[in-house]
């Protein structure tokens, strides 16, 4: 029986928490705080009759690291859930360090804002180093090691589905299936329909962001970075059909290249609809996505998150949604020195996501993830001092979770290859 403190009350989070409130037998009590509490009161008014979980919520800035250490301290939890935004994980990490308690978080750290001097200076100093510049990395994060280490604390970074789940089907792999991976492609596959002309599956900032930054691969433990959507496949995917996919920059790559360096290439492939990508280059054209701060009539503003407040809500595309996802790793490589090739998948349905918690898939697959990696943390399953990824853990007991709380898996031994 334990106690958490979820952070965030967005899509995401709503998915973790229903989720929590079904797995009462291990999550007897949670926290939802965020900075509107109204949101959380609300999250768990929908959930109080359904569960034996004791649901409280409180409302913090997240970047307020006293004040989100008192209500650490005050609530006492076994470990807290950050489900909030990138830009919030180094304060929930310091916060928990304070008051002693471990960190689960579904995305790796990136900056509010990409023009703040200290941070452009350790950022340029990066992308000259390993030649890749996307705007999240690992960096920040895996610096914190010795302080988690020292305090016995478990700090386990990305436990959405990509990053999180992919790379336990990586670990997944490597143990039961090959003794040496040559390649991994991890394939995001979104079929659904949500009726919109535009909108993002997730938080716009941060999606739109990834979309539009150049793409980039590991080879032989180097970096490949190319001009943004400029490598195109297409794939047959299970259940979901031929879609057009886009390599990207992902941030899974970066940590399976540093704890896997005998693998040859890692790459991460996305698919889009030519519409989805039409309004984007429009509105990356016209500056819209710009995190630089304009003036506008006398009033300072960040034209992405102006934009964000124009586009739809991720929360509210369930109803509306209708098709599958399928996401997962197609792996080469040796299994006793034969040639093996391996899929390792799952498909989910929007509308059964959102029959089960009022939610579409993209939230779900993030969701229950976030909520397993709490589990895997509390019970003590992957439980030691420092800071993780998915994939540095055994990935069995995770696997098995999956399967029982919504997001069952496939293995193909025989799939189609990206070239």
């Amino acid at each position: 029986m334990s106690r958490l403190l979820i952070i965030g009350c967005g899509g995401v989070a709503s998915v973790a928490i229903a989720k929590c409130c079904q797995n009462s037998e291990v999550f007897s009590e949670i926290c939802i705080a965020s900075r509107t509490k109204s949101k959380c009161d609300a999250v768990a008014e929908k959930w109080r009759p359904t569960t034996k979980t004791q649901i409280t919520t409180a409302e913090i800035d997240a970047m307020d690291v006293a004040a989100l250490t008192k209500l650490i301290n005050d609530y006492k939890p076994d470990a807290v859930l950050n489900v909030a935004l990138p830009y919030q994980d180094l304060a929930i990490m310091d916060a928990c360090l304070e008051a002693g308690v471990h960190y689960i978080d579904t995305a790796n750290y990136e900056p509010e804002d990409t023009d703040d001097p200290e941070w452009r200076a350790i950022y340029e100093k990066r992308c000259k180093e390993l030649g890749f510049s996307a705007y999240f990395d690992y960096s920040w994060q895996w610096a914190y090691q010795e302080k988690f280490e020292k305090a016995g604390l478990t700090a386990l970074l990305g436990t959405g589905f990509d990053p999180g789940v992919t790379s336990v089907f990586v670990a997944y792999a490597k143990k039961h299936y090959f003794d040496t991976i040559d390649t991994i492609d991890i394939l995001d596959c979104n079929g659904g329909d949500h009726g919109y002309k535009f909108a993002t599956n997730f938080n716009p900032e941060i999606n739109l962001r990834e979309v539009s930054a150049p793409g980039s691969y590991m080879e032989n433990g180097k970096w490949v970075e190319i001009p943004a959507m400029s490598i195109k496949r297409e794939y047959d995917f299970p259940q979901v059909g031929m879609k057009d996919m886009y390599l990207l920059h992902h941030e899974e790559i970066e940590a399976l290249g540093r704890n896997l360096p005998e693998v040859k290439r890692i790459r991460f492939f996305m698919t889009f609809g030519q519409s989805y990508l039409d309004h984007m280059r429009c509105l990356e054209d016209v500056g819209m996505l710009s995190t630089t701060p304009v003036m506008h009539n006398g009033v300072e503003i960040v034209p992405i998150q102006f934009l964000k407040t124009l586009l739809p809500d991720p929360a509210t595309l369930g109803p509306r949604t209708k098709g599958k996802t399928n996401i997962g790793c197609i792996f080469t490589g040796k299994k006793d020195d034969k040639e093996k090739k391996l899929f390792i998948y799952n498909v989910c349905d929007h509308e059964e996501c959102y029959k089960e918690v009022g939610s579409q898939a993209i939230s779900y697959t993030t969701g229950v993830p976030a909520m397993i990696g709490a589990m895997m943390v509390v019970q003590g399953l992957w439980k030691k001092p420092g800071v993780f990824t998915t994939d540095e853990f055994d990935p069995d007991p995770y696997m098995e979770a999956l399967n029982k709380w919504g997001l069952p898996w496939v293995v193909d031994e025989n799939p189609v290859l990206v070239d």
